[in-house]
């Protein structure tokens, strides 16, 4: 039976080893998700301008809600959800599809030599393409309504990193547990469903009661979603001792859903 290593150092070796892979895997990805309509990956641009379209119709004209800062106009609740809403779908992008790595390609699982430690990367690498796209047109509009984003808006891929680091890490864990314990594909939809009530997407962590507060500092999408907001609207750039926290913390979470995946890929054929 062989034996497969949990170092992280050995692991980041093995990505820039099959990087060539990974890339063309990730293309494949995003063609497939796509593949055989009329607009294409023009599909990745309108997707998002419909949605920020829709929640500035629903929140900023509809309901007038509004965040609370001082230079808020009716498009800036809409832009605010929708900052919060594109982190959340990172990470929830890759936990939903994890579960389904390892049982939906028996094939790759057969073959001895495919590394099936990139596919939750994949579905990463996808995934943050979307979130690139997201977020420039984010900045766009924000542009447009504001005059200008300040240069911390520059900060926004160095919080998305940790986060990655995270969504990869969890990807791993149930990507692999899902092979023994079937019914965790169905506690992942929960689990989502979860973090979008329960991260401050619609809402500011200032408006918790304080009771609660506590509890929702522990959801790993808080740190981000707050910071990006900040960045975004305040320009204010991340505090260095709470972001290497934070990714310190990520960086554990990702070794550990690796060990995991390691340890326990040696029974995959044996089970599915």
């Amino acid at each position: 039976m062989p034996r497969f290593s949990i170092s992280p150092i050995i692991a980041i070796r093995q990505f820039i080893k099959t990087r060539e892979l990974i890339v063309q895997l990730i293309w494949s990805e995003v063609a497939g998700r796509y593949r055989g309509s009329f607009a294409g990956f023009l599909w990745s641009f309108i997707n998002p301008l419909f949605s920020l379209v829709m929640y500035t119709f629903v929140f900023g004209v509809v309901f007038k809600a509004r965040w609370g800062f001082s230079t808020e106009n009716t498009f800036d609740f809409a832009l605010v959800l929708f900052a919060g809403l594109i982190v959340h779908g990172l990470l929830s992008e890759c936990i939903s599809r994890a579960p389904f790595l390892i049982l939906g390609n028996p094939g790759y699982v057969k073959q001895v030599v495919f590394p099936l430690e990139i596919l939750p990367v994949v579905v990463l690498g996808a995934s943050l393409l979307h979130v690139a796209i997201s977020f420039l047109l984010l900045i766009v509009v924000w542009s447009i309504a504001h005059e200008g984003v300040t240069l911390a808006a520059a900060f926004i891929p160095l919080l998305i990193l940790p986060l990655s680091l995270i969504a990869v890490g969890v990807g791993w864990f149930i990507a692999a547990a899902t092979v023994y314990f079937r019914d965790l594909a169905q506690l992942v939809t929960f689990i989502s469903s979860g973090l979008l009530f329960f991260s401050p997407i619609f809402y500011p962590v200032s408006s918790v009661p304080e009771p609660f507060r506590a509890f929702l500092e522990f959801n790993p999408l808080t740190y981000v979603i707050e910071r990006v907001r900040a960045t975004l609207i305040g320009g204010e750039i991340p505090e260095l001792k709470g972001y290497l926290i934070y990714f310190l913390i990520s960086a554990a979470v990702a070794w550990f859903g690796y060990a995991w995946f390691q340890k326990t890929r040696t029974g995959f054929a044996d089970v599915i």
